[in-house]
């Protein structure tokens, strides 16, 4: 049809390609015979075929010996690499192009493990291995069945599959097998719901072949190379139809698949390929010219564009298929730039399960199958369990002797089995207890990498290098590594503890502002308060005095100014919040028990030579070595008695300083010893050595890909952040907290510092302030005239007479009013003469200044006879007698 088909539209062409048929009886060794005898006898210039991959190894190399270019329609093997063959041209897809599409497939719908069926020869274990590294996250096993197995080996097979978890199969073999299998698993109810079958390329084409109904495969999904509809494809199919009506072989499908589509342009592609090679070449180099030729040739063909690289088609689109009925509904494509796509939507989404289009599953279930099952009823796995001398806490196994009957508890054991009783189906462990060499649990690791186990419970480290081998659960315990050093008690023992309530910058500030608040308060009462002059040394003294003295309220100098009165008001407040809460802090302080660990810096425990432990075959031996403690610094400790042991020894008498573990196994030394030890975070004195603590902590360890692992992930974070899960440390930690002191307090931690008082420091400022600087104001407006006379010189003389007036007395303040009655006069009239011996009558204005000095002198005079009488330590003469020569001299200015 092909050749007709050419020919017909190209009439002009000078070569013609004649065909000798020869068949190959479907084997292997015929198809090379028939190559022979076509090469040798025919000396035809190329062989269009074989059909399968097996007939075209064997044929490949009769054809390169001959140099005759070998074309195949169907030959999908990847091991049929054309960059190996010179006279080798694949015009057909690579089935390695389809494993991509395949495990975009399987991670879309996030199934884990799938089991692989294949022909069990070398071209079917090649596609497996193309399938295992596109699948590198998913769990792949292999179940290899003859090209010649009998329907009763192939059911042998199937039930064997049955019995496995994993319910997700890709199936890659020759049609006629494939198919057979099928039947077989609809038989013995492997298509069912929960059941996932995803058809390989060749297998998704074939599947109307030789007039198949599609009823065994409903709810199937496949992948296939797209081939576009035409108008060309469509004529072709009518003419199809015709020919085997005619021929009475409607029976063998009305529809030609895709390999008789790649027939067709393959021979149009070589009727193209020889009119262009010169047919005079010798024949020996006829061979490669005409390749050369069928390199170049391009064309839109009925299977899509026919296009060579490297000898060989290459694909772009592969449609996913889901078979509903007796329909092949698209549910999406692939492409190696977008991925999966959503068939409907025609955009790539990035949700599971929502790249495809609706599909309807094996027993027409709309839900997606998880891929694997595990029976109701219970299935047993074998459980490694790590036998430890010491922390049984965590994990113990026990056998008796006598009953062979074998325990096994412990917290990790109790927080496995509260998980396994939250997953959707039962689980029923087996415990077998495996002792490692030198208590290193890579070997137990490595046991569980190598398929003795299902599983592995214990305290087992997460680690880098283990989860190349295993894939672990989410940890069930605390991450990191710390250490555990022992406590002090410093309760009493220091002399100066009066000091740590408060620290040293409310100290500083406390005595300043007393400082400050007596200078201000002997600023304002120096003129009008008599308790705030005398002698130098007096007045500094009495202003300490007066501001300490606050303290406990014991200040008993009068204060007569307002200005004064406002100050020591807010400052009295400022002072009854300051003693309060620094006698309710000294009381904690000297009643509460403060423990202290030893050390908490690893450099001074590296640079003393202390000793430090570790736990006898875990990776914190190197992790120490790593900080640069030596060799003859570490002391290995099997148990946690025998690490309270070393601890209490001390460096010096062979024990140990601090104990480095992981934080779930020091958290078990100190709650059972809570009162001599704790547990601190690791510092460093040095800038930027900083090396990290940090482990991912304990988990369960399952074999790679296992699907397990993340129902069991989900059930432990169920578990721990219920209350099973304090239930369950309670009974092996013993962790009864309120018994137990707090590691991380410290005396510094709980000292009030400025930052806690800085708000009434501010208010004691600001109101000492504003009453200075009414001050200043007042006594600046009263003496203006000082500050404006002339008669006063330079600026300096005028500040040393107002230093000199604020050193007097305020004679007009009310505190002196009592004795101005007896010791001064008015300006009027005299203060010391009584009615009876003065005479005041009014006086002419143009006297009154002389009458006023002589009454003023006389007064004077009077006053100072009385003062040659008293004692001379009379303070308040010794006033009147300054005030009395000071009234004098302004008498004397005022005349």
């Amino acid at each position: 049809m092909s050749l007709s088909d050419f020919y017909q539209t190209h009439p002009h062409y000078r070569t013609r390609l004649a065909l000798h048929i020869r068949d190959s009886m479907e084997d292997i060794v015929e198809a090379s015979v028939a190559a022979y005898d076509l090469i040798k006898k025919e000396q035809v210039s190329a062989i269009i075929g074989p059909r399968s991959s097996m007939q075209a190894e064997f044929m490949i190399k009769v054809a390169n010996k001959f140099q005759v270019p070998t074309i195949t329609f169907s030959a999908t093997s990847p091991l049929l690499k054309s960059i190996d063959n010179p006279y080798f041209v694949r015009a057909t897809i690579d089935d390695s192009f389809q494993v991509e599409a395949i495990a975009a497939i399987v991670k879309s719908f996030g199934w884990r493990s799938v089991v692989a069926i294949y022909v069990n020869n070398e071209i079917g274990k090649e596609i497996m291995h193309s399938l295992s590294d596109a699948l590198e996250d998913v769990e792949v096993q292999r179940s290899a069945i003859s090209q010649e197995a009998s329907d009763d080996q192939i059911l042998k097979e199937l039930y064997k599959l049955k019995t496995e978890q994993t319910r997700a199969f890709v199936i890659n073999m020759d049609a006629s097998l494939g198919f057979r299998v099928l039947k077989k698993a609809r038989k013995i109810g492997m298509m069912e719901e929960g059941y996932v079958w995803l058809l390989s390329n060749g297998m998704t084409h074939m599947m109307r072949d030789n007039g198949r109904s599609l009823e065994t495969m409903q709810g199937l999904l496949g992948v296939r190379s797209y081939v576009p509809q035409s108008k060309e494809r469509e004529d072709f199919s009518l003419r199809w139809k015709r020919k085997l009506e005619k021929e009475n072989r409607t029976g063998d499908g009305t529809e030609p698949n895709v390999f008789a589509l790649r027939a067709y342009d393959s021979v149009t592609a070589l009727a193209m390929a020889v009119e262009k090679t010169n047919t005079k070449t010798y024949m020996k180099t006829y061979g490669s010219h005409l390749i050369e030729a069928l390199s170049d040739i391009e064309f839109k063909g009925l299977a899509g564009e026919f296009k060579l690289i490297n000898r060989q088609l290459e694909s772009s689109t592969f449609e996913i298929i889901n078979v509903v009925g007796d329909e092949e509904r698209i549910v999406g494509s692939w492409t190696p730039s977008s991925g999966p796509v959503n068939a409907k939507s025609d955009k790539t989404t990035l949700f599971l399960g929502k790249r495809f289009g609706p599909v309807i599953w094996p027993g027409n279930s709309t839900v997606v199958p998880k891929g694997w099952e595990i029976p109701t009823s219970g299935k047993k796995i074998k459980v490694g369990v790590p036998v430890k001398k010491g922390f049984i806490n965590f994990v113990e196994i026990k056998t008796d002797p006598i009953s062979k009957v074998t325990t096994t508890t412990g917290y990790a054991i109790d927080i496995f089995e509260a998980a396994l009783k939250k997953l959707p189906y039962s689980v029923i462990p087996q415990y077998y207890g495996y002792e490692s060499p030198e208590n290193n649990y890579n070997h137990l690791v490595q046991q569980l990498y190598e398929g003795k186990w299902d599983a592995v419970v214990g305290d087992i480290t997460i680690t880098a290098n283990r989860s190349l081998y295993v894939d672990f659960t989410l940890p069930y315990s605390e991450s990191g590594v710390s250490m555990v050093v022992p406590l002090r008690d410093s309760k009493n023992k220091n002399a100066w503890v009066f000091l740590q309530p408060w620290s040293l910058d409310l100290w500083v500030t406390t005595v300043c502002f007393f400082v400050v608040i007596g200078f201000v308060v002997w600023l304002l009462e120096h003129r009008v308060n008599t308790d705030f002059r005398g002698p130098p040394h007096h007045q500094i003294g009495t202003s300490f005095w007066f501001s300490f003295s606050t303290m406990n309220f014991a200040h008993r100098e009068k204060v007569v100014s307002n200005l004064a009165r406002f100050v020591v008001v807010v400052w009295c407040f400022v002072v009854l919040v300051l003693t309060q809460s620094y006698t309710a802090n000294l009381t904690s302080f000297l009643t509460v028990q403060r423990l202290q660990p030893s050390a908490t810096n690893v450099e001074d425990l590296i640079r003393n030579g202390e000793s430090v432990g570790y736990q006898h075959g875990t990776f914190v031996r190197d992790f120490l070595r790593n900080l640069n403690f030596s060799e003859t610094q570490l002391k290995p400790f099997a148990s946690a008695e025998e690490c309270d042991d070393l601890l209490s020894k001390g460096t010096w008498k062979g024990g140990i300083a601090a104990a480095f573990d992981e934080v779930a196994y020091l958290k078990d030394i100190v709650s059972h010893n809570c009162s001599k030890y704790a547990m601190v975070e690791p510092s460093f004195k040095t800038v930027g050595f900083e090396p990290s603590f940090k482990t991912a902590g304990f988990g369960f360890a399952f074999p790679k890909n296992s699907p397990m692992t993340k129902d069991v992930s989900i059930a432990i974070l169920n578990v721990t952040q219920g209350k099973e899960m304090r239930r369950i440390e309670n009974k092996w930690f013993n962790r009864v907290t309120s018994e137990c002191p707090d590691p991380n307090s410290d005396l510094s931690s709980n000292r009030l510092s400025l930052s806690s008082f800085w708000g009434l420091f501010l208010i004691a400022g600001v109101a000492s302030f504003l009453a200075l600087l009414v001050f200043v104001a007042l006594f600046l407006y009263e003496h203006r005239h000082t500050l404006c006379s002339k008669s006063e010189g330079s600026i300096w003389r005028k500040l040393k007479s107002l230093f000199r007036i604020f050193d007097e007395k305020d004679t007009r303040s009310h505190t002196f009013k009592s004795n101005a009655v007896h010791n001064v006069s008015s300006p009027i009239t005299p203060c010391t003469l009584s009615p009876s011996n003065v005479q005041i009558r009014p006086l002419p204005r143009s006297m009154s200044l002389n009458r006023e000095f002589e009454i003023r002198r006389a007064c004077f005079s009077m006053s100072e006879e009385r003062f040659r009488t008293q004692p001379k330590h009379d303070k308040q003469g010794e006033s009147d007698i300054e005030f009395g020569a000071e009234r004098q001299r302004e008498v004397k200015q005022t005349q």
